[in-house]
């Protein structure tokens, strides 16, 4: 019987440090997908598709939450009764133990349904803020936010790049460094002007 965690965050700027530390630790074996979406399917995931190839019958597999293993209910209930058939147990922290068929089930259906729709949820909030920011950019010139546009604000301004750049007969290190913007980004920037 082997303890297994598995541990996902869906963005690269996020760590799994969370997860297992809240988990415990004592893991004969850990596997981890960074960066990678809940909305993607579990037996896609490099990480989760090495376990699946790792699991035998009679381990526990760990996992933080049930949102861990996906987003997408019939995803989340497909693994674990991939996982179930297989004579694997999972273990949802604060949830204990899901083995075998029955109540464990249930549980499973229910959760990943309100994880189905915290999903659809997330993609609905989203979709109000850039009509609200479209609308309001369109109205005010400005975004709901008070940026001057839609998306991650400019590094710098592209026409004073470009100006002190060539008044200063700066080389692209130098217009770096007095800017703090990237070498591609001094580039485009003194291309187009």
């Amino acid at each position: 019987m082997t303890r297994i965690a598995y541990y996902r965050v869906s963005t690269g700027d996020q760590s799994v440090e969370a997860q297992r530390q809240a988990l415990g630790g004592g893991f004969d074996r850990e596997f981890a997908d960074e960066g990678i979406s809940g909305a993607t399917p579990a037996a896609t995931r490099p990480a989760f598709a090495k376990l699946l190839s790792y699991v035998r019958e009679g381990d526990t597999i760990y996992v933080y939450a049930l949102d861990r293993l996906g987003r997408d209910a019939l995803d989340v209930q497909a693994t674990v009764r991939r996982l179930l058939d297989m004579g694997v147990t999972v273990d949802v922290r604060g949830l204990g133990p899901i083995g075998g068929r029955g109540v464990g089930e249930i549980i499973v259906a229910v959760l990943a349904q309100i994880s189905d729709i915290e999903r659809q949820r997330i993609k609905e909030r989203c979709e109000s803020g850039r009509m609200a920011a479209k609308a309001s950019l369109a109205a005010t010139g400005r975004t709901h936010r008070g940026k001057a546009s839609l998306g991650r604000p400019k590094a710098a301004d592209a026409a004073e790049v470009a100006t002190w750049r060539r008044e200063n007969s700066a080389s692209i290190p130098a217009t770096m460094a007095q800017f703090g913007i990237s070498r591609a980004t001094v580039a485009r920037y003194c291309a187009s002007a």
